[in-house]
């Protein structure tokens, strides 16, 4: 999937939220859904120190969760991004509160969450949280530091003037930053040792031995400290921020199919036939559930007639059938002709239209074929007899006898 696919698939699977934290400040967001099914489980994502819900590798570890069918909220810690408030005014603490809110909006609105999912500082806030938060079941950790303090080295230059006068303006990433006293002496003061001692709940800790912004060491230190089922996994050749889409895409993937152990996960229901093809919907929407064979796929209405989309339409399914049938026949001949022929692809379209008679309307099916290959334009005209010759085509062409009756 190209990397204009992947965005366009992102916007149309993000919903815009908001929600409010502990001082009544809104706080923006995105909840990620799945667009094949509905959801089954909610994980909370916390980013990273000064980060936002932005960043591509946030965006690109949500997008493998729901493609494992599981929703991800991603917001903005109150004073970042389009949250409300002042970042001077918050703390480590404050950030954790951030999270529990996240999680109250999750389950009066939606379902009550049961992954965490930390970046950097983020990582140490979701260990915290994960103890607040009855709902959690499992969580994950991705360069996380052992000790909230240790974001302190990022402003070293102004801890003498924050010491002094309560507060100083200081430059992380390249913006600057107001940070206050309070804010040091919280972040001193959380014990990430106690915490991990006192948590029960499964953790994976994943880290890069080339992190040079938080060491390794860090999640050595927390892998000891965690109690099991615990699992470490190492990001090779990652940088702190997950830049390469590929590193980010990776963990994503490694926390949807790590966690599923530890989550209710519905079967699907798969309906069992001796028939070549059967088809099942239940009673709260338009979704169809299909076996063919040995393979099962989904087919659905579009939302703008009551559907969720989550699959072809009917249509869309005869013109794949058409297309497919289309493109093999073509195949084959060209094969049996030793034509080099390297690629076939048939663009389908289906519409209707009155007949010209006036006695009502008829499907149009319409092909446009793409062939890639050293071909001679006689065999390529050809090619565009054979297409007439598929078996799909002279079914669709012909009229066909439909017989319905009650399974005995």
């Amino acid at each position: 999937m190209s990397a204009l696919q992947n965005e366009i698939q992102s916007i149309m699977s993000s919903k815009k939220v908001n929600f409010k934290n502990s001082k009544e400040e809104v706080l923006a967001a995105r909840l990620e859904v799945p667009d094949k099914q509905d959801a089954h489980n909610y994980a909370i994502f916390a980013h990273c120190f000064t980060c936002n819900k932005n960043l591509t590798a946030v965006r690109n570890i949500a997008r493998a969760l729901n493609d494992a069918g599981i929703a991800v909220l991603r917001f903005d810690f109150t004073g970042l991004g389009e949250s409300e408030g002042e970042f001077e005014d918050t703390n480590f603490t404050s950030n954790v509160s951030d999270l529990v809110s996240a999680a109250d909006f999750l389950e009066k609105e939606y379902k009550a969450p049961t992954v965490l999912i930390g970046h950097s500082l983020g990582g140490a806030a979701v260990i915290f949280a994960a103890g607040k938060i009855a709902s959690i079941k499992a969580l994950a950790t991705v360069g996380a530091p052992s000790s909230p303090a240790h974001v302190s080295h990022l402003f070293s230059g102004g801890l003498e003037e924050i010491q002094a006068n309560g507060e100083a303006e200081v430059s992380i990433g390249g913006r600057p930053f107001t940070v206050k006293k309070d804010f040091i002496d919280d972040i001193e003061s959380a014990d990430l040792k106690e915490t991990l001692e006192n948590l029960r709940k499964p953790i994976l800790v994943a880290h890069s031995p080339q992190d040079m912004t938080v060491e390794v060491e860090n999640a050595k230190m927390i892998y000891h400290l965690a109690h099991h089922p615990k699992s470490f996994i190492s990001l090779d050749g990652a940088d702190h921020l997950l830049t390469n889409n590929k590193d980010s895409t990776y963990i994503g993937n490694v926390i949807a199919g790590w966690v599923e152990r530890y989550l209710d996960i519905p079967e699907v229901d798969t309906t069992k036939t001796k028939h070549q093809v059967a088809v099942a919907i239940g009673n709260d929407n338009y979704t169809c559930q299909i076996t063919a064979g040995k393979h099962t796929l989904t087919a659905d209405e579009p939302e703008s007639i009551g559907g969720r989309d989550y699959g072809p339409t009917p249509y869309e399914l005869v013109s794949a059938g058409l297309g497919s049938c289309t493109v093999v026949t073509l195949r084959m001949y060209a094969d049996r002709k030793e034509w080099k022929l390297d690629k076939i692809i048939c663009h389908v379209n289906h519409s209707k239209r009155e007949k010209e008679d006036g006695s009502g309307q008829e499907d149009i099916f319409t092909r446009k074929l793409e062939f890639y290959g050293k071909m001679e334009e006689k065999n390529v005209a050809r090619l565009l007899q054979i297409a007439d010759k598929c078996p799909v085509h002279k079914t669709l062409h012909a009229s066909s006898a439909i017989e319905t009756s009650l399974l005995n």
